[in-house]
Formats: C-alpha cells, sequence, structure tokens
C-alpha cells in the first residue's frame, strides 16, 4: 500500500481516518503488517480496517504515531490499561514509556504571593516550587517608574522606563509599586502591568487583584490566605495546581524493514525541578 493512501479504522466502534505512512511508523508493528495483509486479526470490512479493541485509547495511540510525542491529560489514570494496548499493536517503543509513570504523571505544583501595604507603595514576593511557571510570571510582569518634583503629577502616565524584577533565586521574584519621595523631593511612581492585560497600575490592592485573577487564569487553585506577620501587614495568598508533565518525544533511527531503535527525550527542558 502507498504511503500516501488514506486509511480508515473502526477500532471499537470509533472511526479514525489517517494516512497509511502515519501507521508504517513503525514497520514491524501490527498496524504497518495490517497494511500487507499480513496480520488477519485486522479484518477488512466495507473498506475499513476493524479492530476489537478500545476506541479512546487507541486515540492517545494515534496522536503518538502522529507526533512521536506522549503527552496525556492531567487526569489521565489508565497507564496500565494504554501500555497493553501499545503491547498489542506492536508498539513498544510506546510502552516503554508508558512503563515509566513517573516522567508522564502530572506534577502537584505550589505557588506563594506575599503582598504588604505601607503608606503609599506596596510591596510583592512571589514564591514557586516551579522555576519554569516563575520565570514565565516574570516574563509577564513589566515594572515602570516615572519621577518628576512637586506634590503631584501632571499627568498619570509621565515618561516612565521600565525596571527589572528583583530575582533573588530562579523560584522566587520581588517588586513594588505605589509613590515615594527621593532626595531633592522628587515624586517616584512604580506602576506595575501584567500581561496579556496592558494598563499600567500603581495602586497596590488593583495590581494584587489583576495578579490574582492571572493565576487563577492559568489554572492555579487558591487553597489558603493568611495574615503572615499582623504588625507588617504581610499577607499570603498560596495556590496550587497539577502541572502536566512535559511531553516525551520518542527518536527513532530506522533502515528499511528494521524496527528501528527508539529513544526517549523530553520534548522540551524542564527548568524547574
Amino acid at each position: 500500500m502507498s504511503d500516501r493512501e488514506v486509511v480508515v479504522l473502526s477500532v471499537g466502534g470509533v472511526r479514525f481516518v489517517t494516512w497509511a505512512s502515519t501507521l508504517q511508523q513503525f514497520p514491524e508493528s501490527r498496524l504497518a503488517r495490517m497494511l500487507n495483509d499480513d496480520d488477519r486479526e485486522f479484518k477488512l470490512v466495507n473498506g475499513e480496517f476493524f479492530v476489537d479493541r478500545d476506541g479512546t485509547l487507541f486515540s492517545y495511540i494515534m496522536e503518538f504515531l502522529r507526533t512521536l510525542q506522549v503527552s496525556l491529560p492531567t487526569d489521565f489514570s489508565d497507564y496500565q490499561r494504554l501500555q497493553r494496548e501499545a503491547e498489542f499493536y506492536g508498539l513498544y517503543p510506546l510502552a516503554d514509556l508508558l512503563s515509566q509513570e513517573h516522567l508522564l504523571k502530572p506534577r502537584l505544583e505550589i505557588l506563594e504571593v506575599r503582598f504588604s501595604l505601607q503608606e503609599m507603595q506596596a510591596f510583592f514576593r512571589i514564591f514557586g516550587s516551579c522555576s519554569t511557571t516563575v520565570e514565565t510570571l516574570a516574563e509577564q510582569i513589566t515594572v515602570f517608574t516615572g519621577q518628576q518634583s512637586g506634590q503631584s503629577w501632571n499627568s498619570p502616565f509621565p515618561s516612565l522606563v521600565p525596571l527589572p524584577l528583583e530575582r533573588p533565586s530562579h523560584h522566587d521574584m520581588v517588586f513594588q509599586c505605589g509613590t515615594d519621595y527621593s532626595a531633592g523631593d522628587q515624586l517616584v511612581a512604580r506602576y506595575v502591568s501584567i500581561k496579556p492585560d496592558n494598563r499600567k497600575l500603581i495602586n497596590g490592592t488593583n495590581v494584587l487583584g489583576l495578579l490574582l485573577d492571572t493565576l487563577l487564569k492559568d489554572g492555579f487553585r487558591l487553597i489558603s490566605t493568611r495574615t503572615v506577620s499582623s504588625e507588617d501587614k504581610v499577607e499570603c495568598y498560596s495556590f496550587e495546581r497539577m502541572k502536566r508533565a512535559a511531553g516525551l518525544t520518542v527518536s527513532v533511527s530506522q533502515t528499511p524493514g528494521s524496527s528501528g531503535v527508539a529513544q526517549a527525550k523530553r520534548s522540551q527542558a524542564q527548568k524547574g525541578k
């Protein structure tokens, strides 16, 4: 069969349409042999290959054949069943990956926001268990500063200059907003912007609200709020979410007629540990 021919499969009553080349990714698999009529268990009925197996799990197998990646939903739990399906189809590289559940299962991620109001300024410190998430959040947050003489602003948006965030470590960041007076009676203001929102906010309570809303939209769940220091007015907001594991890619090195050698690797580097 030509690798550009369209193949239709009915797996447990679920219909799949794909290229023959997709099913031939692993020449020694039963799906590849099926196209050459070398596996009699797969029946051709009315132009469709009928397979009496789980159609829902087969959708993950098709995704693997199309992308050579394993990336499962955060609520997925049928690792052993999917591994058995992979073994049934002779997709042993996939079966080997599925046997390493610790690489595929989502991990619990914790993030903490500390917020303090002091006169006309607000101070923020964000700590996260995953450095990648903190890095991504740091790229969304920009602090702008500006100053002028006198007791008030002539304009709500004077000439503003972006400031780098303080990063004590890979797992946290520190920034502030509000107004203060510097030497020489210069009124200094710091505004905060959090992408994708384009506003520049100077009020600490408004910045806190936007920050918490951003985290909730990013899949975090607020699990607790507490006052860390009543004297310094420090409030702590704790969040958690299940972080989806980075996808695993299978690199296949094969020669014609061979089953190939498969090697698993992360599809993207994970900085957070």
